[in-house]
Order: structure tokens, then sequence, then C-alpha cells
């Protein structure tokens, strides 16, 4: 049992691995290689031109600027407004508790693209087409209900005994939250916001359709498809290009791997 068990998870893990480590094999690839009838599954050569490539094109920073503040704001606002929501539900008790529990859970199940039509139609209406604080906005109603959700479930995991006893050492609610609770609540935050993070850093329809005119303002996943020159698609380049855009996620999760994990665990803990 144990085997199969075992062969089961391997497997699992080679077919969620292999297209990343398609990828990155072939940024390496020459293009010869890449445009070869026989598949490679171990480099022969390695070259660095395809990231000279992706890095030379047109906007690349200016790219990577506007997916780090897009991304980056969405997920403060959504900690700041998720904060005070996850409290008063998980310790406040109040008329209409559970039907907005209700509605954060309906909101975090309901697919987002469904809404691009209106939110296209209110954006165009309200002249934010074409702007970063447009994007950011509905990147942050986007990550706002996991956040809620999951920030929720680590509260309930913090025993409200400990807020009381420094309510009855003279602190007041404000203070034993941020004295006593906040401190707790780290690996829950982090674990939020990274997640919150990667949703907002990989998303494409928003941006693609919010940001039409002014090209100056589009995000890294859209640039990722002008990789294109007359003979098709630079699939090298490309795969540079989702290399590099990978790598800072990549990063941040490795760092803060432990925590993470035990934001999961704690935000999976019902109130």
């Amino acid at each position: 049992m144990r085997i199969a068990k075992n062969t089961g998870a391997l497997l699992v893990f080679v077919v969620s691995v292999f297209p990343v480590y398609w990828m990155v094999l072939t940024a390496f690839k020459p293009t010869r290689d890449i445009q070869s009838t026989t598949p490679t599954f171990f480099p022969a050569a390695i070259t660095f031109d395809h990231f000279g490539t992706a890095v030379a094109a047109k906007g690349f920073f200016s790219f990577w600027r506007n997916s780090l503040l897009v991304a980056g704001g969405a997920v403060a606002l959504a900690l700041l407004v998720a904060l005070l929501a996850a409290y008063a539900v998980a310790r406040l008790q109040w008329k209409g508790r559970r039907a907005f529990v209700l509605m954060v859970f309906i909101a975090q199940m309901t697919p987002w693209e469904a809404l691009l039509i209106p939110i296209y139609v209110i954006a165009r209406d309200t002249g934010m087409l074409d702007t970063l604080w447009m994007l950011t906005l509905v990147y942050f109603m986007i990550t706002l209900p996991f956040t809620v959700v999951t920030l929720r479930g680590f509260l309930a995991a913090i025993p409200v005994d400990l807020e009381e006893a420094a309510q009855v050492d003279g602190c007041s609610r404000g203070q034993a939250f941020r004295k006593v609770v906040f401190p707790l609540l780290a690996p829950g935050l982090l674990a939020t916001s990274l997640f919150g993070f990667i949703t907002a850093w990989n998303e494409f329809a928003f941006a693609n359709v919010l940001i039409i005119k002014d090209q100056d303002d589009r995000t890294l996943p859209v640039w990722l498809s002008s990789f294109n020159n007359t003979f098709g698609t630079d699939w090298g380049a490309t795969m540079a290009a989702s290399t590099l855009f990978m790598l800072p996620v990549l990063l941040i999760f490795l760092l803060l791997q432990g925590r993470v994990t035990t934001g999961i665990v704690g935000g999976a803990v019902k109130g």
C-alpha cells in the first residue's frame, strides 16, 4: 500500500513539475534544438542568448515595475481590509455575521472572468480604462475573499484568553490586538499575502482587457505574449521571459516556506 501511495505521489510530482522543467530547459536551449523535430530532455548545449533577448525587449523593466506596483498595491489593500473584517467575524458577535461569512465564501467561489465585461463597462464609464489604479482595484477584489477567509481561520486559532488577559492587565481592545494578537498573526499574514501576490502577479485576462491604449501600463503576463516575429513565436525568448517572470515568486516562497506552511495550517482551522 505504501509503495502504491509513494508511486502515485511521485507521478503527481513529475506531472506537476515537468512543464516548469520544460520551460526552463527551453530557455537555455539553442534555437536549433528548440526547432528540432526530435525532442531532447537534457540539454546538449546551453545558451544565454534568449535571456538577453528577453531583457533587451522594449519595456521589460517598465512592465516589471507595473506588475510589482499592481500586485503589491492589491495585496496591501486586501490585507488591511481583510484583517479588520476577519477580526470582526472571528472575535465579535453581531447581527448578520453568518450572512456576511456566506457572502464572502460565495465571492471566493465566483469565477472572476464572468465579471470581465461588467468591470470593463464600469472602468470605461468612470474613465479608469488604461490605468494601473483600476487594475489594482480589480486585483484587490479578486484577492480579498481568500484573504478574509484565511485570516478568519487563523484568528480563530489564537486563544481568546490571551486577548482577555491583556485587557485585564489594562490594555484596551485595540492595544490587546496590536500587542498580543497581531504578532501571532505573522505566519497567516505571510501566507495570505504570498498567495494573493501570486494571484495578482499571474493574472492575464483583466490586464489584457483593461489596458488597451496605453501599452506602457501593461503588466508582465500581457508582455509575455509579445515575443512574435515574422516567422512566428520566438519560443526561446518566451520561455526565458517566463522563467524570469517566475523567479520572484519562487524566491519569496522558498525564503518564507516555513512560515507560509504554518500560516496555511493555521488558516485551515475552523472558526
